[in-house]
């Protein structure tokens, strides 16, 4: 064996003192590649939750590199002096030379520090939406949602974003802070309708699909508020009412969680679609031609004051 450990010098003309630095270096990272790994089974049958999993499976793995960085730095650079000079001149090469991902580094710092994201938020960075899944250190991954899919749904693509994008897009996060969203509803009836009975009855049925989270939504507000500027003053649902070319148009506005968008107003178009089938005096509009007789169908105060003769125009 002696034999053979004397050969390979001679072999290779590689200086004991250098094969000495590679035997540790590839020792060193050999046992923090098992400590994580050990240290990450550990976890895994500790607890189920998906989140904490993948927190801490992060975590064992920065730890393990910066260790593994300085340990083995230590080993080919004598003195913590050479190694930060090393360093120095490194990073500023590196800055040089590949500012694009310097810059991801410095947007990953960012969001490390400030989370302005976090894994599971619902985010909007410039035109791409989604939930983000995994944050690196040069690019967080989101699964993307809208696009060619309504009400927010998952379109099953994932978009790899770089991180320094958190510096130079406007970031929308819809679980940070306050974790819910206005939505909107439109309803159109027609001029015909009781629109007075049609809006009361959307009241009644906005009302009663928010009871189940009022009170979560008035916890929310109070916690975000501690943080940020939040205030409503009122967190009830309410339907407006407008006029457009044809029709009375009453919009429902609620509050309700993100990711629930569709499912809600799937529910409230439900209920408004069987309560206005049980009424005949509450009918949809939509565009339409028609022929308005002001003599018989207009009001007596805007009929014409004699009957136009042929070729003749009205008085009024």
């Amino acid at each position: 064996m002696n034999d053979l450990f004397n050969l390979i010098p001679r072999v290779s003309k590689l200086s004991p003192e250098f094969q000495t630095n590679v035997l540790l270096s590839v020792l060193i990272i050999l046992f923090l590649w098992i400590f994580r790994v050990i240290a990450q089974r550990v976890v895994f049958r500790r607890t189920e939750d998906v989140r904490a999993r993948y927190r801490w499976g992060k975590t064992l793995t920065y730890i393990s590199v910066v260790f593994g960085v300085l340990l083995v730095g230590r080993i080919w650079f004598k003195g913590i002096q050479s190694l930060a000079t090393f360093l120095g001149l490194l990073s500023a090469g590196l800055a040089i030379a590949l500012k694009d991902l310097v810059a991801d580094i410095a947007g990953w710092l960012f969001i490390l520090w400030r989370r302005p994201l976090e894994v599971g938020n619902r985010i909007q960075l410039g035109d791409t939406a989604g939930d983000v899944i995994d944050i690196g250190v040069f690019q967080f991954t989101v699964l993307e949602i809208g696009n060619w899919v309504h009400a927010d749904q998952s379109t099953g693509r994932m978009i790899q974003i770089p991180n320094f994008k958190v510096f130079t897009e406007p970031l929308a996060n819809y679980s940070k802070g306050f974790e819910y969203i206005w939505n909107e509803i439109p309803v159109l009836v027609t001029f015909e309708s009781d629109w007075k009975k049609a809006k009361k009855i959307l009241q009644e049925i906005a009302d009663r699909h928010f009871a189940s989270i009022d009170k979560a939504v008035e916890r929310q507000i109070k916690e975000a508020s501690k943080r940020f500027m939040i205030f409503y003053s009122a967190l009830t649902p309410t339907v407006y009412t407008s006029v457009v070319d044809f029709g009375v148009l009453l919009t429902i506005r609620y509050i309700c969680e993100p990711r629930r968008r569709r499912g809600t107003t799937q529910a409230i178009w439900e209920d408004t679609l069987d309560a206005f089938a049980k009424c005949d005096d509450i009918d949809f509009a939509y565009p339409t031609r028609r022929v308005f007789d002001n003599l018989t169908e207009g009001k007596p105060g805007t009929r014409p004051t004699q009957v136009p003769q042929a070729g003749e125009q009205s008085s009024k």
